[in-house]
């Protein structure tokens, strides 16, 4: 019988994603062969995700777990189509994909998916995604999770367009009551639809304004009004265009969406609502995920694909 040494099985792992024991299991097996054992693996079905691993996952679904009102994580967990999205056991993996976010100390993606299965001690998180794609056979990944504890208040979340969209709100409160918790589910509502950058204009890095300023300047001096406009009329008028741009990055300085008067900005909804709760509400953070932002999707042109394979 071969010797099966743990670089044999890291590097079969390593080039089918499958589970640590399976590879063992395959390379026993086939007495050490490792083209046989990726064919064993193949067969089984445990070796799928290899063959998917060019593919763009761009779809999927954003997921919140919560543990009270102190704290909550929201994943995004991606698929190659939508109609592996709508699929049943696929939302019930990502959420458990949530609930081991919430509990886990991860720092990051790699740390997370090296944890125990939440759902089955003796698999890994990655094991588990490895398992479920040989499940779907359709290529899968846990792309992102943040988790929010809140130290001092506490944490509202909300999700849109049966997971298109995650947010969690995070604030500093010495009131936690069922008003100021609505007043934060809301203002997670205005996240998920206006999409703030920043809390506030203090957040802003220094660049980020340079820049902003910089495309701002460009603008204005293409204007033919501004033709020959003194240097400090100028300056204002950038100024003047930078600091409403920011307003509508900055989650308090936007217009509340729910606004009686359409004028009332987040921070003074804020101030009504920390006025009427006998409270001091004050925004430390806010996470926005959207399903496939940053990813870009494959483009399927099934005739164009027919056409490149009959050489037109």
């Amino acid at each position: 019988m071969a010797d099966i040494t743990a670089a044999m099985v890291k590097e079969l792992r390593e080039m089918t994603g499958a589970g640590m024991m399976d590879c063992k299991k395959a390379l026993t097996e086939t007495g050490g062969n490792m083209d046989e054992a990726v064919e064993v693996l193949r067969k089984n079905g445990q070796a799928k995700a290899v063959k998917k691993e060019g593919r763009i996952a761009a779809e999927g679904l954003c997921r919140i777990a919560s543990q009270g009102d102190r704290a909550a994580a929201v994943v995004e967990v991606n698929s190659e189509t939508d109609f592996v999205a709508k699929n049943e056991q696929f939302q019930q993996f990502v959420e458990s994909v949530a609930r081991q976010a919430v509990a886990s100390d991860a720092a990051d993606i790699d740390a997370f998916l090296g944890e125990s299965w939440i759902e089955d001690g003796s698999k890994t998180v990655k094991e588990a995604l490895v398992d479920k794609i040989a499940v779907i056979g359709e290529k899968l990944s846990i792309r992102r999770f943040e988790k929010v504890t809140a130290s001092h208040g506490c944490v509202a979340t909300y999700v849109h367009g049966g997971g298109r969209i995650g947010v969690i709100v995070e604030a500093d409160t010495d009131v936690v009551n069922d008003g100021v918790k609505e007043a934060l589910t809301n203002l997670a509502m205005q996240v998920a639809a206006l999409y703030p950058k920043y809390v506030a204009t203090s957040d802003v890095p220094e660049d980020y304004k340079a820049h902003e300023k910089e495309i701002v300047a460009a603008q204005i001096a293409q204007d033919p009004k501004m033709a020959g406009k003194p240097e400090k009329v100028i300056e204002g008028a950038v100024m003047g265009r930078l600091n409403k741009e920011l307003k509508e990055v900055c989650l308090l300085e936007q217009v509340y969406v729910k606004a009686e008067d359409g004028k009332q900005t987040v921070a003074q909804y804020l101030a009504q609502v920390g006025k009427e709760n006998g409270a001091d509400i004050k925004i430390v953070k806010f996470v926005r995920f959207e399903t496939g932002e940053g990813l870009e999707k494959k483009n399927e042109d099934f005739a164009a694909e027919v056409a490149a394979q009959m050489g037109m």
